[in-house]
């Protein structure tokens, strides 16, 4: 008999709606091993969720987790609320015996998402985090070329996540600069993908030296959120920001190569600009994720004369995923990396194999950025290991 997984989301702003859209798409495009259910979707704003639960494609809805957590119809629980309560949900989820799939970064700090993964192992249950940039296609692409030698021995990894969203010093102080509820500021938000993608693509990262700065240190607190950004009312108090606007760091991996990575919401006309840079002994590869679909190449093995950067497009029915998709150059964008993650999450329920990226991976990413806040604290190199 077919499985079917019941799902209930923690969350419906905007990772809610990414999330949401992506369960629906699923069924559409791929052809997963169990039927999905959008069982209920959780918010504390009742009138809210009610209105988003239809409209996302939602069963019904709960205004308190705990009781979407116990409910005995759910399988799995998916949680894109703020970072905050990420520990709470995850295992309660977890001891409940829910599979549990968690936006990043993973916990508010590296002690909690310890907590996290030793719960998810010790009650068996399934569990994936959020780190969709993974799921392009060209970086899978990016992967599959490394794995096959395509670069060689790789020497240097250099990462940059830019946005500039909060230069203006009006902008209300949002859950994202505050430290109690985000955990940290770019670094947590921005670099902690680019640190994913760096594990993923190169190795383990052994130690690291890093800065930041808060460019605006006070801000109007803010009275509405509207998803990612907020509102303040006229003469609002200020509040103290106590997370970082801008976050630099070196880095070394275990296999000896070198990375550079920078974080920052305040690089003037970058909207979403996620890119990074591999360079190996036989090629190099670039990827920007505001041109998702390209990944740029060299082969050092091209004839003397001809050598230079070519862009593959990734839309081919060999690349990944794309088969699932449209004709080639018929574009794909952020919210299919959504789909993609949440689809192999799904396909790990219903066949009874372990996540990638899990939990582990989200504690590891942690354990980076923890380092790193430690190497800006002590002013000095930190072993990632020795936390």
């Amino acid at each position: 008999m077919r499985k079917t997984i019941n799902v209930g989301l923690v969350g419906y702003k905007f990772m809610g709606k990414a999330h949401s859209n992506a369960f629906q798409r699923i069924g559409m495009f791929f052809d997963p091993d169990a039927d999905i259910c959008m069982k209920a979707i959780c918010g504390r704003d009742e009138a809210w969720v009610k209105s988003v639960a239809a409209k996302y494609g939602w069963q019904g809805y709960e205004t308190d987790w705990e009781k979407l957590v116990q409910r005995d119809d759910i399988d799995v629980i998916d949680i894109t609320a703020p970072s905050n309560v990420h520990k709470e949900i995850a295992i309660a989820a977890a001891q409940a015996g829910k599979h549990v799939f968690c936006e990043k970064p993973l916990a508010l700090n590296l002690a909690d998402a310890r907590e996290i993964t030793a719960a998810v192992k010790k009650y068996g249950v399934k569990n994936q985090i959020g780190f969709n940039y993974r799921f392009c296609p060209a970086v899978k692409l990016a992967k599959q070329m490394i794995e096959n030698g395509k670069l060689g021995r790789i020497f240097h990894f250099r990462g940059l996540y830019l946005q500039d969203w909060i230069i203006d010093p009006e902008f209300p102080k949002v859950w994202r600069l505050d430290k109690k509820v985000a955990g940290s500021g770019s670094l947590g938000d921005l670099g902690a993908h680019v640190i994913d993608i760096a594990r993923y693509l190169v190795g383990d990262i052994a130690r690291v030296v890093g800065m930041s700065k808060t460019f605006i240190t006070e801000r109007p607190l803010v009275e509405k959120m509207t998803g990612l950004s907020g509102k303040a009312a006229e003469n609002a108090p200020r509040g103290i920001v106590d997370v970082d606007d801008a976050t630099m760091f070196l880095g070394e991996f275990e296999n000896g190569a070198l990375m550079t990575l920078e974080a920052t919401r305040f690089a003037q006309g970058h909207k979403n600009a996620m890119s990074f840079e591999i360079n190996g002994e036989k090629g190099s590869i670039k990827f920007e994720f505001e041109r998702m679909n390209e990944l740029i190449y060299f082969n050092a093995d091209d004839e003397e004369g001809l050598q230079g950067y070519r862009t593959i497009q990734v839309s081919e029915g060999v690349h990944p995923y794309w088969s699932h998709w449209w004709p080639a150059g018929h574009v794909i964008g952020y919210e299919h990396t959504f789909v993609h993650e949440l689809y192999e999450f799904i396909q790990c329920i219903a066949n009874d194999k372990e996540a990638t990226p899990d939990f582990v991976d989200g504690e590891k990413c942690s354990q980076v950025i923890e380092a790193v806040e430690k190497s800006i604290e002590e002013r000095r190199w930190i072993e990632v290991n020795s936390l």
